[in-house]
């Protein structure tokens, strides 16, 4: 699900003070957000229950076509909390170059299709096995894989000179 267009970016608002005297000078390219998502080992994703009470969880996930799929049981915490509220946030580790998404999660009901199930797990396969984890495309066959579709994205490579927000769909 590539977007047509590149989102669009501006800055982000932030109060006064929280910035250099003369102002951003730079804007980051969409292409940093891609390379950034497609190479992250971890991300956290942060998850409310009904009662908005606050849970983050970090995981193991693969970037493709702007989406990040993760995987999990729908019993788990998060699992449960997106089935309630589908609002999510994902964050990369580091705060100095920040990147933060905003948007929805939802859990596939069931076998996802069978190209795109090819596709996750050799991904998967590609940046974990390494680390024990190897998925098949049968994986998620009873379900249990997540897909994350970014609404908002805000990041920067230093806080005074390029931060940056993305407008996605």
């Amino acid at each position: 699900m590539t977007p047509k267009t590149i989102p669009t970016a501006d800055r982000p608002n932030f109060p006064d003070g929280y910035s250099a005297p003369d102002g951003p000078s730079e804007i980051l390219p969409w292409s940093y957000i891609q390379e950034r998502m497609a190479q992250a080992r971890n991300y956290w994703i942060a998850t409310a229950t009904p009662q908005g009470k606050p849970a983050a969880t970090p995981v193991w996930g693969v970037w493709l076509d702007e989406i990040l799929y993760f995987d999990g049981s729908p019993q788990t915490r998060r699992g449960r909390n997106i089935a309630a509220n589908p609002q999510v946030a994902v964050h990369l580790e580091s705060g100095d170059q920040a990147l933060m998404l905003e948007g929805e999660a939802h859990i596939l009901p069931g076998a996802p299709d069978k190209a795109l199930a090819k596709r996750v797990a050799a991904a998967y396969r590609a940046k974990y096995a390494a680390d024990g984890y190897a998925p098949t495309a049968k994986q998620w066959d009873q379900g249990g894989l997540h897909i994350f579709e970014p609404r908002k994205v805000v990041a920067w490579t230093n806080f005074l000179k390029d931060p940056t927000r993305f407008k996605i769909r």
